[in-house]
Parts: structure tokens; C-alpha cells; sequence
């Protein structure tokens, strides 16, 4: 495996590839901005990248993988504590930057490089390392840490490559689709797929710098064909279609609509749906294993699930003890374990986390857990440390509970928790964002609310109510941060 960009040397040099608001470049541009930093930093182990939305975050990330140099992004809002930790862990040998960027006391020793995102070209594209291997570190991209210090996974280039590829397949991604989105891009979503991914097609990608729906109207109108959000964006989107007829035209006109990082409700499913006749697609995937399933371009757009196991991805859902479940109903609870060439290697200086991660035959295990149809299509229903409730004998998943309290008109956002209880083990507990604060629902009407759609047992004991759920900046509940007591 040589470049990961074939459109860097090879097509049309005018092609665009890369906007941030006015500022762009081709790729003919873009392959000379690069080469230039990666001539910069060939032969370093590590380099850190101040991952800012901008232009420049997505030249330094080219240039280092087309040098060979692993990537380790830094989230601008990260406290120093953190950033110190990522700091010391990784140990990379300088930081790229945008001019003029401001950066906090922890990076105050390491050398600094500013890229220049420049539009000049005739400077020769960066010659990949010779040594280069698809096992070779890409990205070394931190975990939340909400169990302890942040852990650095190592994905490889394979799994790049790899989970690239296989998205392609399922949502039929060509050169020819242009890509918005305003995800940060210091992760995932927002950086492999949301910059790594259009440059691997030959595609081009218009960041939105903030998410606003405004700019996904100007942008789809302007001949984008891809949405890429988190089920906050989309919330907002199905909030504004009703009073905005052009938001709702241009999301009509776009071929993909995919939301990813957590679970996008049933019920903005089913507004953005109405409003535009377009059904947005959801895909899973994490940290340590890029992707794993999706719903398929031409497939069914089952609301509330997310697709069948990509392409080279082995898939399987275990009991508590290890043993797989061998026949899904859509009903029955297990933890994913996810095999293939899409996964990380290690988690940086950590034997010991990486060898727990896995079991004796390869097999990641992921802590969410799900039920799958007989048809394959996989449905989230919680993580297994805090969305696995174990109450009157039944294994209950949060996710499922949260999508049907949404589906109530009283209830805004909505978060499903257990706590320990003498004679059910664990009770289920609501905490709900009321729609209107002064006449917030009764916990009977919720309780019946969710005993119709789903079962009795699956009916919140405990409602409480909130002015707002703490959330982390991809929008995903952090059901830790809930007040108690």
C-alpha cells in the first residue's frame, strides 16, 4: 500500500477537493500544499495536528499520511490535564498547526510547524515513504476516557483503506459526490469519513466550519450530495423543516443523508422523512474499530437501526458468558464483538487494556450492546456499562425505551438509566427535557406511554426532569454527568 490518495497524482489536477467557507483547493493544490509539510516532517515517528475545522487541519493530515508519519489529532477543546496526558502518551516529535493559531501551555515545548494551506502549485506531490506497510501507523486517535485517562487507539492504514472502501460499496461513493458536513475533526466522523473518505474517492468535501442549517441548504442547492451529522444536527434540521420550505427542497435534492455517533431518534426519523421523502441512514461504528455496519444506499432505511455488517466485517452477539447467540429475533439482547481488517492494533503503551479488549480468537469487544433481526439489520439498544438495565429478570436495553419517551409530545430529549431496587434488581429511571417546563408530563402518562408501544416491564418507575441533558461535543448523552441524589 503506497498513497491512500490516488486522486493526489493521478486525474485531473483541477478537481476540487477541499472548501472551508471561501477558501479552497484542487487537487492539484492540494497535492503541492502537502508536499510541502510532508517534506517537512519525513521520517518522524509522530506528529500531533491541531485538529481546528479549517483547511489547514486537512492539508496536515494528508501530508503526514503521504509521508508516512502517524497522526495524532488534538481536539481544541480539550482541557490541559488532557491534552498533557495525550501529550506524554504519544510523544509525538512536533505539531502542526494553522498561522497564527494560539496553542495552550502544553504545547508550548513542542515544536510547532505551520502549514501553509496556499493555492500555489507546481511543487512536486509528496513521494510516499518506501517503507510504508498497511500495517503502519495512520492515526493514533483518543478515547473519551470516561473510565480513566484517554487511550490512544493505533489504527493502521489497512483499516483506513479498508473501512473507506467498504462504505463506498454500501452507499455507492464515487468521485463524483461532493460531501457536506460541519463535524470537528478531531475524531472519526468528522475526519476519516468527513475529510479522509471524499479524498479517497476523488471526491471533494465543503466543511461547513459551524453547523448551521442554513449552510446545508446553500450547499446541497449548490450541487453537494451528501449530508454527513450527528443526531443533534439532524434534530435541529427536523425542528427548523416546518417553517423552512427551502431546507426541506434541498434535502430532497441530496443522494445520501447519513447520521452517525449515536443513536438518531425514531421520531426525527420520521419528521425529516415526512418533510422531504428522504429517509436519512445511519451507520455504526467507534474509536478502535472505524466502521462496522450500515444501512446500504440500496437497502431497506429500517428507522432505528443501523444496517448489516459492512463488507470483510464479521459481526456476532454474545451472552454475558461469552457464548454466541446463534439465532436473532430482534429480540434478544447481546453484546457486540465485531473481526476484520477494519480495527485499531493496540491502544498506544496499553498491553493490558488491548489484550482485555479482545478474546483468544481475534474478536473486539465493543461494550454495546444490540439485537439483530433475522435479516441482519443490527439495532443499537445502549452500552453495556451504562445502557444495560437488568430489571424483574429481563436484560433491557435504554436505547429503545429513550426512542419510545421521544415519541411522547411532552417529551423533548430524553435519557433511560437503572438504579439498584430491593425486588427488580435494577429500576428504570427517565430523565427527560420537558417540551413545555410548566406542564411537564406525569410519570403515569409516560409510564403508560411506554408499557403500550413496548412492554410493561420495559415502563420507567422514576421520572426526572431536567433543563437539559449533558451532552459531549458530538452530541452523545454523558449519562455519567446526570445529577444523583
Amino acid at each position: 500500500m503506497s498513497s491512500l490518495f490516488s486522486a493526489l497524482t493521478e486525474g485531473p489536477t483541477d478537481r476540487p477537493a477541499l472548501r472551508f467557507g471561501d477558501r479552497s483547493l484542487t487537487y492539484g493544490q492540494l497535492a503541492a500544499a502537502a508536499g510541502v509539510t510532508a517534506g517537512r516532517i519525513q521520517g518522524a515517528g509522530r506528529v500531533a495536528v491541531w485538529a481546528t475545522p479549517a483547511l489547514e487541519t486537512a492539508v496536515a493530515v494528508v501530508a503526514a499520511l503521504e509521508a508516512g508519519v502517524a497522526v495524532v489529532p488534538l481536539n481544541p477543546k480539550s482541557g490541559e490535564k488532557e491534552l498533557g496526558h495525550i501529550l506524554a502518551d504519544s510523544a509525538p516529535s512536533a505539531v502542526l498547526t494553522a498561522p497564527g493559531s494560539e496553542l495552550p501551555s502544553p504545547l508550548g515545548d513542542l515544536p510547532r510547524i505551520d502549514v501553509q494551506a496556499t493555492q500555489a502549485t507546481g511543487t512536486p506531490a509528496p513521494t510516499p515513504a518506501p517503507s510504508v506497510s498497511p500495517e503502519d501507523a495512520a492515526l493514533v486517535v483518543y478515547t473519551s476516557g470516561t473510565t480513566g485517562p484517554p487511550k490512544g487507539a493505533v489504527l493502521p492504514r489497512r483499516a483506513l483503506a479498508t473501512t473507506l472502501d467498504a462504505l463506498a460499496d454500501a452507499w455507492q461513493w464515487t468521485g463524483d459526490d461532493v460531501l457536506v458536513h460541519g463535524l470537528p475533526l478531531f475524531h472519526v466522523h468528522g475526519l476519516v469519513l468527513g475529510i479522509l473518505g471524499p479524498l479517497r474517492r476523488g471526491g471533494s468535501v465543503r466543511h461547513l466550519g459551524r453547523f448551521t442549517t442554513d449552510g446545508v441548504t446553500r450547499e446541497l442547492n449548490d450541487g453537494a450530495t451528501m449530508l454527513f451529522g450527528v443526531p443533534t444536527m439532524y434534530h435541529r434540521i427536523a425542528q427548523t423543516l416546518p417553517d423552512d420550505p427551502e431546507l426541506a427542497k434541498a434535502l430532497a435534492r441530496a443522494r445520501l443523508l447519513v447520521s452517525g455517533s449515536a443513536a438518531l431518534p425514531v421520531h426525527d426519523h420520521e419528521r425529516i422523512a415526512a418533510a422531504t421523502g428522504r429517509r436519512v441512514i445511519e451507520r455504526y461504528g467507534m474509536t478502535e474499530t472505524l466502521m462496522n455496519t450500515s444501512v446500504r444506499a440500496d437497502g431497506e432505511p429500517r428507522a432505528g437501526t443501523v444496517g448489516v455488517p459492512l463488507p470483510g466485517v464479521e459481526l456476532r452477539l454474545v451472552e454475558e458468558d461469552g457464548a454466541p447467540i446463534t439465532s436473532y429475533d430482534g429480540e434478544t439482547v447481546g453484546e457486540i464483538q465485531v473481526r476484520g481488517p477494519n480495527l485499531f492494533t493496540e491502544y498506544l503503551n496499553r498491553p493490558d487494556a488491548t489484550a482485555a479488549a479482545f478474546t483468544a480468537d481475534g474478536w473486539f469487544r465493543t461494550g454495546d450492546m444490540a439485537v439483530r433481526d433475522p435479516d441482519g439489520y443490527v439495532r443499537i439498544v445502549g452500552r453495556k456499562a451504562t445502557d444495560l438495565i437488568k430489571s424483574g429478570g429481563y436484560k433491557i436495553g435504554a436505547g429503545e425505551i429513550e426512542n419510545a419517551l421521544l415519541e411522547h409530545h411532552g417529551v423533548r430529549e430524553a435519557a433511560v438509566t437503572g438504579e439498584p431496587d430491593a425486588d427488580l434488581g435494577e429500576r428504570i429511571v427517565a430523565w427527560i427535557v420537558p417540551a413545555d417546563p410548566q406542564s411537564p408530563p406525569a410519570i403515569e402518562e409516560l409510564a403508560d406511554h411506554v408499557a403500550r408501544r413496548l412492554a410493561p416491564h420495559k415502563r420507567p418507575r422514576v421520572v426526572h426532569h431536567l433543563d437539559a441533558l449533558p451532552r459531549n461535543d458530538m452530541g452523545k448523552i454523558m449519562k455519567r454527568a446526570l445529577p444523583r441524589g
